[in-house]
């Protein structure tokens, strides 16, 4: 019991000192942009692979529910998602759904990632490939990711960085308090147009 007191006591502190050195300045930032691509007409691709995948349509959800955003996740319709892996390979799959919709200068993509995609490790090649497409086409480029080396950082408009002061946990880390700074954003108030059920109720 000890040993795990100690690790649970441990982890709780790292996350506590990551939160600590989260730059709140980058998140205005990003809530800005967001509030500009949605108030411009624009819609918002959400990309994560794994985890952050499962953070991409929970995210999609409460853009457009609390938010008012016409948003998607790639990785939420798992048939053309594993028609274009089958049939095309994963590195395109994220760039070729963008392609489908259209995406152009109006829009926006929102990145989750630990890495932010590494193109010459051959690290979520596919995530590279879809910024490369936004870009090309004028589209905004955003994310909240756990390396400031990485792809989406390097290249993005508006880009939050979660310190990755932990190695050893760098990727609980980031997916963890990813979601907390994506749950920030749909309350900010330059984004948030629709109450939650619970704090509508009054508790």
């Amino acid at each position: 019991m000890g040993r795990a007191m100690d690790f649970s006591t441990s982890f709780l502190a790292e996350s506590q000192a990551i939160l600590a050195r989260l730059d709140a300045s980058a998140i205005e930032h990003l809530a800005a942009t967001l509030a500009g691509i949605r108030d411009g007409g624009g819609r918002l691709f959400i990309l994560g692979v794994g985890g952050s995948a499962g953070h991409a349509g929970h995210a999609v959800n409460d853009f457009r529910k609390l938010c008012g955003f016409e948003a998607y996740a790639p990785t939420d319709n798992v048939s053309e998602l594993t028609a274009r892996t089958n049939d095309e390979g994963w590195e395109t799959t994220f760039a070729a759904y963008l392609r489908g919709s259209r995406i152009g200068p109006r829009d926006g993509v929102l990145v989750f990632s630990v890495g932010g995609g590494d193109r010459a490790r051959n690290i979520s090649a596919n995530i590279v490939a879809a910024i490369e497409v936004a870009q090309g086409v004028g589209a905004r480029v955003t994310g909240i990711v756990g390396r400031q080396g990485g792809y989406t950082a390097e290249v993005g408009d508006a880009v939050v960085v979660i310190p990755p002061l932990h190695h050893e946990h760098v990727t609980p880390h980031t997916e963890g308090l990813c979601a907390v700074i994506w749950h920030l954003l749909v309350s900010h108030p330059l984004l948030k147009t629709m109450p939650t059920k619970w704090e509508a109720e009054g508790g």
